[in-house]
């Protein structure tokens, strides 16, 4: 799982640099798109180091990328509290920095247990995405919510499987 977050680290700097090299924000038009995406779960990297958590999240999700700017996503993982979760969501990114999509995840979220006892809550996440042929990687920083949610900047590897 390092070498895996390695790897959609440096691709995510790879995105980023050639981002910043063409020195390009841009907002995105929308378009149509029929994608199908897989992933295995998430890792990451928690802010509170101190707390025990569980970095690797391992699980099976899916992307279904409808436009250029939005995607619906939904998913299964074992969270960072030691517990399964669900989620189901919308990511919206309507800009870019080179190849990297910029913006947010809003949907629903379920199963830690310090918040609303492990049932559904609505949560909304800043996200970047750089997609290559038929590899990708999501980046989210999720924030720190009082003691219920411990924050960390979450890596998600993807598979396009269907275009």
């Amino acid at each position: 799982m390092i070498k895996s977050m390695r790897i959609a680290g440096a691709l995510l700097l790879a995105g980023l640099s050639a981002g910043a090299m063409a020195d390009t924000f841009e907002t995105i038009e929308s378009a149509p798109l029929k994608e199908v995406w897989l992933n295995g779960g998430f890792y990451s990297y928690h802010f509170q180091r101190d707390k025990g958590l569980n970095d690797s999240n391992p699980g099976l999700g899916g992307e279904y990328r409808f436009s250029t700017v939005a995607s619906a996503t939904a998913g299964r993982f074992y969270n960072s509290d030691r517990a399964y979760s669900n989620y189901v969501g919308v990511y919206y990114q309507p800009w870019k920095v080179g190849p990297v999509r910029l913006g947010a995840v809003a949907g629903g979220f379920s199963g830690y247990p310090k918040m609303r006892d492990g049932g559904w809550f609505l949560a909304a996440i800043p996200t970047a995405s750089f997609e290559y042929k038929s590899v990708g990687v999501n980046v989210a920083i999720v924030p720190t919510y009082k003691d219920r949610l411990y924050g960390a900047i979450s890596v998600q590897l993807k598979l396009k499987v269907f275009d």
